[in-house]
């Protein structure tokens, strides 16, 4: 193994340390997924979503395949959100056109059937597959774990599935704002020990996702998403303290001041809604930004794609910044599209 002195500079990790690279480090959200046709058929070949995910052998070959065609500066562990409360004891389900299907958790009483006893013994495919990707992703490319917030897993826990505005969870927490807190809190010690993992197992960076943060009032927002990735970071950094992560508050406006000054986190994580130059101004000054293309740019391609990107490199060239997009990769993107806008990127010159 290379000494420090001789490894490869990682560009990712470089911005994520507050320096200015030679270009922006970029990768994408859901980089690995349906818009590739090698997935589409490692994933028949799986049989299931959850059986992609919890085979390393899948796993690992699903989270390389975008680095052989793009070059990205990360790769990010190919899992999902919800492995946490299957781990936890909850039934999951993918059902093909509907997503993820759960027994719902939506009262104290059946949080007795939950347990953190057990869950690295679930999860032990996973981690295998952090260690396996730690070695064999390129030299140069940084290898990001992962988990959900709290708040946005609860969402699928208590609501059985996805939906527009989390009414299950939040009308729980409204009602008896005690009794949801011992599933935060919960989900706090199985994510922090979830996180910690990874990072034994190879993890170079961390980015925690709080998809339906956006959906909180000012003070649930503090609550239920600034408290409980507080305390994931902390528990984190007890045992890592310089192992960088990264906020993504989807939807959180601005939210995302506070959201970066009070959790931890050493980066934030764009949604496309957010302006640049207002992330310029307010944010970027408090630490790296990544971000913020809108995916569907990514789906229409050419001239307007890379004009926009142009902009958001300009806008945020001067400070700490990664390229991404300002939510994942939908599933009818042509891969020619990622292709140029990833040239675009690699061939950029500050």
């Amino acid at each position: 193994m290379p000494s420090d002195s001789t490894r490869p500079q990682k560009r990712f990790l470089q911005a994520l340390q507050g320096q200015k690279t030679d270009r922006p480090p970029f990768w994408y959200m859901r980089q690995a997924g349906r818009y590739l046709p090698e997935y589409r058929a490692l994933r028949a070949e799986a049989g299931s979503f959850l059986s992609l995910c919890y085979a390393p052998d899948f796993a690992v070959e699903v989270t390389l395949q975008p680095l052989r065609r793009y070059q990205m500066d990360a790769a990010i562990l190919f899992s999902d959100i919800l492995v946490i409360p299957h781990a936890l004891g909850q039934s999951l389900d993918f059902v093909q056109g509907e997503g993820p299907v759960l027994e719902p958790i939506d009262h104290e009483e059946k949080l007795k059937t939950l347990s953190l006893e057990g869950i690295h013994e679930h999860l032990n495919p996973v981690y295998e597959t952090v260690e396996r990707l730690s070695k064999d992703i390129p030299s140069t490319t940084a290898l990001i774990g992962f988990a959900g917030a709290p708040w946005t897993v609860a969402t699928y826990m208590v609501g059985g599935r996805g939906s527009a505005d989390q009414a299950a969870a939040r009308l729980w927490a409204y009602r008896a704002p005690d009794s949801f807190q011992k599933l935060i809190d919960l989900l706090v010690d199985a994510t922090a020990s979830y996180l910690i993992e990874q990072v034994n197992r190879g993890a170079e960076a961390l980015q925690i996702f709080d998809s339906w943060a956006g959906n909180l009032p000012e003070t649930e927002f503090a609550r239920w998403s600034i408290a409980p990735i507080r305390a994931v970071v902390k528990k984190v950094k007890q045992v890592y303290p310089d192992i960088p992560i990264i906020g993504f508050p989807k939807g959180a406006g601005e939210n995302y001041i506070r959201f970066f000054k009070e959790t931890g986190v050493q980066a934030i994580g764009l949604d496309t809604s957010v302006p640049v130059e207002w992330a310029r101004d307010h944010l970027q000054k408090l630490g790296p930004v990544q971000g913020n293309l809108d995916p569907l740019l990514l789906v229409s391609g050419g001239d307007e794609m890379l004009s926009v990107a142009r902009r958001i490199i300009e806008t945020f060239q001067d400070g700490p910044f990664i390229f991404n997009l300002g939510h994942g990769i939908v599933q009818h993107t042509p891969p020619e599209h990622v292709d140029e806008l990833s040239t675009f990127i690699r061939e950029w010159k500050r």
